[in-house]
């Protein structure tokens, strides 16, 4: 674990712009219509308490994956972890662009395990006090989300549970500015985000970072095969 990767689970976050925008933005404008009679402190920490609630709700489930993955991870020499999250983050970046929208499988296979969340995060509605943001926050963490389940991904290749949850935290710090704009921004702000040129550029640089993530699991495979690619390029110098 280190600055870098949180800072690229990070920027990540902050990149599902549009996407983020699209699956929170209804939940955290209800909250704002909600509490618009208000103090404006009360509104706030509505929607911090929603907000906090929902990347501890990440942060959890990047935790408990991250305990499955490492225990997985030590019946394989090869970095299966490390080759799913490239390949996910990848499917993420032609999801958001619309080009491959592969990531619906995994979002319907999530949304069996929300139908019998949702109930719970529609009784609280409308949220009027704290404790109840907080409670819909941690529930709608577990709302089917195509970028979440790739994050998730790339959270578990990092080995231990702390780490894959420490990077789910920064993935959902990165998310706020947009779920936050959800409740707020105007409507210019809102299309911005949501422009395909936009939302093409953030998808292009999920993919080339999926294929970096990749870069080692490739260079293990060739090793694994008896190439090397050193010996390689001497040996035409060579000739």
């Amino acid at each position: 674990m280190n600055i870098d990767t949180l800072l690229a689970a990070f920027v990540l976050g902050l990149m599902g712009a549009g996407h983020c925008l699209g699956m929170c933005g209804g939940v955290v404008a209800a909250l704002s219509f909600a509490n618009k009679a208000a103090a404006s402190s009360r509104r706030i920490g509505i929607m911090v308490a929603y907000n906090v609630g929902r990347i501890l709700s990440y942060g959890s489930i990047g935790f408990l994956l991250g305990l499955v993955a490492s225990g997985a991870s030590a019946f394989t020499p090869l970095p299966i972890l490390r080759m799913l999250s490239g390949l996910l983050l990848i499917a993420m970046g032609l999801y958001l662009t619309h080009w491959w929208k592969v990531l619906t499988r995994l979002e319907a296979f999530g949304a069996l395990i929300w139908r019998y969340i949702s109930p719970f995060a529609k009784s609280l509605m409308p949220v009027t006090r704290i404790r109840s943001a907080l409670l819909l926050g941690m529930l709608w963490g577990w709302l089917p989300c195509g970028l979440v389940y790739s994050m998730l991904g790339f959270a578990a290749s990092q080995g231990t549970g702390v780490a894959s949850s420490m990077v789910m935290i920064a993935f959902g710090l990165g998310t706020l500015p947009a779920v936050v704009a959800g409740g707020v921004a105007s409507g210019a702000i809102k299309r911005f985000i949501a422009h395909i040129w936009v939302r093409n550029i953030f998808g292009v640089v999920f993919v080339l970072y999926g294929f970096f993530t990749l870069l080692p699991v490739v260079a293990v495979l060739l090793s694994a095969l008896g190439f090397d690619a050193g010996s390689a390029l001497h040996d035409t110098h060579h000739h």
